[in-house]
């Protein structure tokens, strides 16, 4: 089965999953586009590779606040989000709040690599190079961005950059983390 048919036939399960899992807007006092789910499905598991050759798997987060990210270096609007990302990730690293990039960029670990030291990031970066974990999250533009609780339950999603130190998205971290 080629990839056309393959999309052509996950789409009906997308639309279903986009209709009933991402509904309702968060409060109006968080970041705007924060969707969250009607009910807070465990996040699925994952283990992926980061840049050092190390595994990672979203298990070993389990009671952290995760904000994870799927992003490409092709992505001028993921490229612009990652600093402010790195400055969030060093705002509350130490108060149980992790940022996990998924770099979705097929085959092209180098300039993962290379993007990563240019711009000094320093939250876990791993690769997703047979966008098997993409899938599974159902990740249909870039960047997209999940927010995990303590549990491994979703909290919500945005799809799209966004402004990661602003007023409203560093307090919905603030109040997150509280919960």
């Amino acid at each position: 089965m080629n990839r056309a048919s393959r999309w052509c036939r996950a789409l009906p399960l997308l639309a279903v999953f986009m209709a009933t899992a991402f509904i309702r807007p968060v409060n109006a006092h968080a970041e705007p586009g924060l969707v969250t789910p009607q009910q807070r499905l465990e996040a699925p598991d994952f283990e992926l590779s980061g840049l050092d050759g190390k595994k990672l798997r979203l298990q070993d987060y389990r009671g952290q606040l995760v904000l994870l990210n799927f992003w490409a270096t092709f992505c001028v609007p993921c490229r612009e989000e990652m600093p402010q990302l790195e400055a969030l990730w060093k705002s509350f690293k130490d108060k149980g709040f992790t940022v996990i990039a998924i770099a979705t960029d097929r085959g092209n670990a180098k300039e993962v690599k290379r993007f990563v030291q240019e711009t000094a990031l320093t939250f876990p970066v791993v690769l997703d190079p047979d966008g098997k974990v993409r899938n599974n999250y159902e990740i249909i533009g870039l960047p997209t961005t999940y927010l995990i609780g303590r549990d491994g339950r979703f909290h919500g999603r945005i799809i799209g950059a966004r402004d990661w130190n602003n007023e409203a998205a560093v307090n919905m971290i603030r109040e997150l983390l509280a919960k």
